[in-house]
């Protein structure tokens, strides 16, 4: 298997190519530094390796210009002078395979899960919930399963929370405290995620990993690209639709141990929103996903400006770092640029410390793992140009990668099928249906036609001036039952239902 380029070296002497090993691909990853320095190229170089040798990737695309990679290259005198001063004789300007997302559908395919699949913890982030209204989102979920009704999207999630409220007092005794205000809380919130239009995140097609794991004929894999412009103005939503990604990735893909190469690289883009003001139980889970998803051929990688976005329990589990420039401007940056210093394997021939506030755009400090997983030496580098064009696409190079796309029949149209609301709205329906009675037709030429039928109808049934003969045997019963007979026959019926004795 062919390694990854990711440039050439310059501190050792002759300098010497720098690159990603595929079957240490899975073991996860960093890309830091300042803005303008270069990430999102390296991001792109990386993503362009991985899918020559097969392994699909799948990226937020935050400014736009991500979506290049499905547009081959244009030389220029500037690129060829880098290609020159790496040495790359193999390099050619071509597009990727990509299939474009978008969770509103507008720059993409619609990406969809169901409410009971995200899941009330998931859930109660995007609606920025406290404690205790997430805990009644965790009895709304609860009640869901126990009375056996389908939570696909937020109009069954109102439903329910209709539900709640008529029977708030019974489902508190049985499930816990609910209490009005809590409820009222949901419901704003939920309110307020519509109005984002979010809401369309929420139905059926919902996403299939599998269809983010493609390759095509000639075996390269599929970039799938997030258009995230838009949503990463929504950082809650944002950092928990890839946490939701990751978490079904790690409990849906089998074990598999140790590959030739990943079966699948995330690519973690603007990191430091997933760790902002996150539950510890929730950053507990987090761990154990990124420590335990690499032997399910899953590698993570984080970009973020600062290393120490991510924290030190997550840190330490990534084995691929790539450190763009950082400025020492602030004491901030100060701590940023020892942090990132003091997490390489050490280079006599290099100063990390002063190296990093020196960078230029398009150079690096790197370190991979290298034979048996030993990460080598912190390594200046002259990062690789990718093969694709830098920059955004036109809205019309959108429409055609998007018309030509092998999973656009499946998710483009939205389908609705019967789950808690329409259930719910039925049951309504049927107890405000009133219950009128059916008149039995009396046959024409019957004694109730005649004078004389009317009249045997009064003394049975009566009249409103007095009681037919009927009534009156109904009240004789009703005092026989009363009477201290009666009373001895109700507990010899009751005796014998209950298994007492007379």
């Amino acid at each position: 298997m062919n390694p990854i380029l990711i440039g050439k070296g310059v501190t050792s002497q002759p300098p010497r190519d720098v690159v990603l090993l595929p079957k240490y691909g899975n073991r996860h990853g960093l890309v830091a530094g300042a803005t303008g320095t270069g990430k999102t190229v390296t991001l792109m170089t990386l993503a362009e390796g991985f899918s020559r040798i097969g392994v699909p990737v799948f990226l937020a695309d935050v400014k736009g210009d991500v979506a290049g990679l499905a547009m081959a290259g244009t030389p220029s005198e500037k690129l060829q002078a880098r290609i020159a001063q790496l040495g790359m004789t193999d390099y050619r300007n071509e597009a990727s395979p990509v299939v474009f997302w978008d969770l509103w559908g507008k720059a993409g395919h619609p990406v969809r899960t169901t409410i009971s699949e995200l899941g009330p913890t998931l859930l109660g982030r995007i609606l920025e919930l406290n404690d205790t209204q997430a805990g009644v989102l965790d009895i709304l979920f609860k009640l869901a399963d126990d009375r056996g009704l389908l939570l696909l999207d937020l109009a069954d999630l109102r439903a329910l929370l209709g539900l709640l409220t008529e029977e708030r007092q019974a489902i508190s005794t049985t499930y816990g405290l609910v209490s009005a205000p809590s409820i009222a809380a949901i419901q704003r919130a939920l309110l307020r995620l519509e109005q984002d239009g979010a809401d369309q995140f929420f139905g059926e097609p919902a996403l299939e990993l599998a269809d983010l794991m493609r390759t095509t004929p000639d075996g390269r894999g599929v970039i799938n690209i997030l258009a995230a412009d838009q949503l990463i103005l929504k950082p809650r939503l944002y950092s928990s639709f890839l946490l939701w990604l990751l978490s079904e990735l790690f409990e849906t893909l089998p074990e598999m141990g140790d590959l030739d190469k990943p079966k699948l690289v995330f690519v973690f883009d603007e990191a430091h929103l997933l760790f902002d003001d996150i539950p510890p139980a929730l950053r507990q889970r987090i761990e154990q996903v990124v420590r335990l998803i690499r032997s399910k051929g899953v590698g993570v990688y984080f970009c973020s400006q600062f290393p120490d976005d991510v924290p030190t329990e997550i840190l330490g589990q990534l084995g691929n770092r790539i450190q763009h420039a950082l400025r020492a401007y602030t004491p901030r940056d100060q701590k940023a640029v020892k942090t990132a210093a003091e997490t390489f394997v050490s280079n006599p021939n290099l100063d990390v410390a002063q190296t990093i506030g020196q960078l230029g755009v398009g150079e690096a400090l790197v370190s991979t793992l290298q034979d048996n997983g030993v990460p080598m030496p912190v390594e200046k580098t002259l990062i690789a140009p990718p093969r694709c064009r830098m920059g955004a696409i036109s809205d019309a190079e959108r429409a055609q990668v998007r018309a030509n796309s092998p999973v656009g029949m499946k998710y483009d149209t939205r389908i609705d099928r019967e789950s808690a609301a329409e259930r719910l709205a039925r049951k309504t329906e049927a107890r405000a249906a009133p219950t009128t009675p059916t008149a039995t037709p009396t046959p024409s030429g019957t004694a109730s036609d005649t004078g004389f039928g009317q009249v045997v109808k009064d003394a049975l049934l009566g009249t409103g001036r007095r009681q037919g003969v009927l009534e009156a045997m109904a009240k004789q019963t009703a005092r026989t039952i009363g009477s201290q007979v009666g009373r001895q026959i109700l507990r010899g019926l009751l005796g014998g239902i209950l298994g007492g004795k007379r």
